[in-house]
């Protein structure tokens, strides 16, 4: 039979169409980046020295991203102008105009609507808390908003009363126990205050739910769902562990299994990521010597697994940002230090590729560092950093604000949270996050609905006409389903645009989508606790009670392990026997363990002791 050429050269002409239609879309696919620097009004008032950090988010729902501080080492009024809590309010044009509100500063800041009224609040801890009264006069503080962006109200008795005694610094906001409201956690300004975590009890009342105390610190803190068990974990650049994986309610194990030695502040500029869409959120840092590490969660070994490839194993960077960059659908690594910023675009299986690239102020050191907050709506994330610029006694901190430099031609929308295969709790709060381009200065406001039987609907409304600043905060409605999808569509003028997200994300009441983690988990107890020369080490199951008096099939330990809180394995020797039974541990030292229990099915748990001397 002859070929038809005629239908043949009809079909490369539609390829070749469809080629062509998806590159206008997105006119620049391939080619590097390009970021150009949008700081003006950033330059008044000056700031002065020391860490900070940085925060998009859109204080004044006006639809365009802010930038919110509570500043350096020279808030209050040391040696700067700047103060309290700073909102840079975003014309979504690149431009900044400063609002500050209290007589106190020098630490970190979380935003989020903490009593569930429609309005931005934020939380903070820090170091200078000078005011004379209610505003500022704690190290760990939460303060309401109006919706102004500059009109605050406290709302934190109870933070900084378990026995935070010097300063307080990265924060951030997480629905830890699953309640329906947001709580609060960060990290200490150094030494020892270490890692706090409070939940909120929804009446300007809050309680402390986790502590460790001791150690020195990167100042880093942030929330996220690690292993994908739909209860909130936490990162901090802290000395005595880097990964805490919570149990959804208020309590947090270490587990830094198959990452390398921390330095003595922990591991440097840590962020978190899914660089492979399964899920699992990864995890990025730089060592001391300024080398840039990516390791990835395997969830059936419980650990950590090396996925750095190709990037740099020393160099000058400091701080990290797992993000979307290019918006091609796979988390990018954003890195800053020394004056000089570099994107690595990532391919979902652990390979990276330099992109774009520049260089800003001498030495540049890197105060503070945030991606991801789209100022100008043209469908890429950009980038606000705080660097060190001048030598010793002159120099001084300055702000600075780069946006990626494309002008969208159409109007469109991206999903950049939920992406599939998440795992979220039912009457929990999450955040739906998302990215539009919006061709010119039209405005635009955004439309969320979610399905629970697949991608084609039927379809329930979350919410409408939202400001198009790129997030939501979503309370989880009570279904249950593995097949969940939310639709996105965003409206300019006449114009809108819908997507839907990727693959199926799953809501739960712990009846699906569990992988019977419940079942299979085993909680270990270590007796007694403190230690001293001999524990006991019995198991119960998470999802019910009572010890287990002996191992059987799957439940029998094989293999125990003891790691000092630097990740170190100090001890390790096979425990084919049933629970309980004892180890000995009288050749420690005085400090906190981990010790870890491997079980012939694979799976593993931990439990943290204290060792003393007796």
């Amino acid at each position: 039979m002859k070929p038809n050429y005629m239908i043949l050269a009809l079909f490369c002409l539609i390829v070749t169409t469809g080629d062509l239609i998806s590159q206008k879309s997105d006119p620049r696919p391939r080619l590097p980046l390009i970021y150009i620097q949008s700081s003006n009004g950033m330059a008044s008032p000056s700031w002065e020295g020391g860490r900070s950090e940085l925060e998009f988010a859109d204080m004044n729902q006006d639809g365009f991203v802010d930038i919110i501080s509570i500043g350096d080492h020279g808030s209050p009024y040391i040696n700067a102008g700047i103060h309290g809590i700073m909102v840079y309010f975003g014309d979504g044009q690149g431009n900044w105009s400063v609002q500050m509100t209290g007589n106190f500063g020098y630490g970190g800041i979380a935003a989020g609507d903490v009593n569930n009224d429609g309005f931005m609040d934020v939380g903070y801890g820090m170091h200078h808390n000078y005011s004379s009264d209610d505003l500022g006069d704690q190290l760990i503080e939460v303060a309401l908003g109006d919706g102004s962006g500059v009109n605050w109200t406290p709302w934190d008795d109870g933070l900084a009363t378990s026995g935070e005694t010097y300063g307080m610094f990265g924060t951030d906001f997480a629905d830890v126990d699953n309640d329906g409201d947001l709580d609060l956690g960060n990290i200490s300004f150094g030494c020892c205050n270490g890692v706090r975590v409070y939940l909120n009890n929804m009446d300007g009342t809050w309680s402390p739910s986790f502590n460790m105390t001791g150690g020195n610190s990167d100042m880093i803190f942030e929330f996220g769902d690690i292993n994908n068990d739909g209860f909130m974990d936490l990162i901090a650049g802290y000395e005595y562990g880097t990964v805490f994986l919570g149990d959804g309610t208020g309590h947090f194990t270490i587990n830094d299994q198959g990452l390398p030695l921390a330095g003595s502040m922990g591991r440097y500029g840590p962020s978190l990521g899914d660089i492979n869409n399964d899920g699992f959120l990864d995890l990025a840092f730089t060592s001391y010597s300024g080398g840039v590490f990516v390791y990835t969660w395997n969830d059936e070994q419980q650990q950590w697994e090396n996925a750095s490839g190709n990037l740099p194993a020393s160099g000058t960077f400091e701080m990290t940002q797992l993000r979307y960059m290019d918006m091609d659908g796979f988390v990018d690594l954003a890195i800053f230090g020394r004056g000089t910023f570099q994107l690595y675009l990532g391919d979902g299986a652990g390979n990276w590729t330099a992109d774009a690239t520049f260089t800003s102020g001498s030495p540049g050191y890197a105060k503070a560092f945030r991606v991801g907050g789209d100022v100008d709506h043209n469908g890429y994330p950009d980038i606000v950093f705080l660097e060190q610029v001048g030598t010793w006694i002159s120099y001084k901190n300055h702000l600075r604000c780069y946006r990626e430099a494309s002008v969208p031609q159409s109007l469109s929308i991206k999903p950049v949270f939920p992406r599939g295969n998440e795992l979220l709790w039912q009457n929990s709060i999450r955040f739906i996050d998302w990215i539009t381009a919006v061709p010119g200065t039209a405005s635009s406001q955004v439309k969320l609905e979610f399905s629970i039987s697949g991608p084609e609907g039927p379809w329930n409304l979350i919410a409408e006409s939202l400001p198009d600043n790129g997030r939501y905060q979503w309370p989880v409605p009570m279904v249950v389903s593995n097949n969940c999808f939310i639709r996105y569509t965003v409206t300019s003028g006449e114009s809108s645009h819908t997507s839907i997200t990727p693959a199926a994300f799953t809501i739960t009441d712990g009846t699906v989508g569990m992988k019977e983690k419940a079942n299979q988990s085993i909680e270990l107890q270590v007796y007694p606790n403190p230690a001293g020369s001999k524990i006991l080490v019995g198991g119960r199951r998470s999802a019910g009670s009572g010890q287990l008096s002996a191992g059987s099939g799957q439940d029998l330990p094989v293999n125990l392990c003891i790691f000092d809180m630097m990740g170190r394995k100090l001890k390790s020797f096979s425990a084919v026997q049933n629970f309980p039974f004892e180890v000995d541990v009288s050749d420690l030292q005085q400090g906190f363990y981990q010790l870890r229990v491997q079980f012939e099915n694979g799976r593993s748990s931990s439990a943290k002791f204290l060792k003393i001397i007796e």
